[in-house]
């Protein structure tokens, strides 16, 4: 599925790429006012800042979910530190801009958090696609 939905107010847009997602929960229990899988439409972008919705959504592993701001002179989605964690059971999450190359030569700058497959049974290596649950991977 390559939809892609666009939730908006003054200041941002959050891009939502349903296909990418992970169901990782971390947008849910961070705004929960904001992100409720159960509501049509699930995302409120009315109900946090946009100082929150931007943090929120540097911190979605998968790329779900993205962000521009509708000011082209604001540079908010530009340069993030560079952080890696271990998440138990679970991907190796990197927050921060990274250079992507792929061993077909295509390059790829992610600018935000991405999770990287440590269970070796994601479809979508070297990314996390949630197959950990289903492995029951341990680690």
């Amino acid at each position: 599925m390559n939809e892609t939905k666009k939730y908006t107010n003054d200041m941002v847009t959050i891009v939502w790429e349903p296909g990418k997602c992970i169901h990782s929960g971390i947008c849910v229990k961070g705004l929960p006012e904001v992100f409720n899988p159960k509501a049509k439409p699930w995302i409120k972008i009315e109900a946090a800042s946009t100082d929150a919705l931007v943090k929120q959504v540097k911190s979605c592993p998968s790329g779900a979910l993205s962000f521009y701001m509708n000011n082209l002179n604001d540079q908010s989605a530009e340069h993030l530190e560079t952080k890696v964690e271990v998440i138990e059971n679970g991907p190796l999450l990197v927050y921060g801009t990274l250079n992507i190359m792929y061993k077909d030569g295509r390059k790829e700058v992610k600018n935000k958090t991405t999770a990287f497959c440590r269970c070796g049974a994601s479809n979508n290596k070297p990314f996390c696609d949630g197959t950990h649950i289903k492995a029951s991977f341990k680690g």
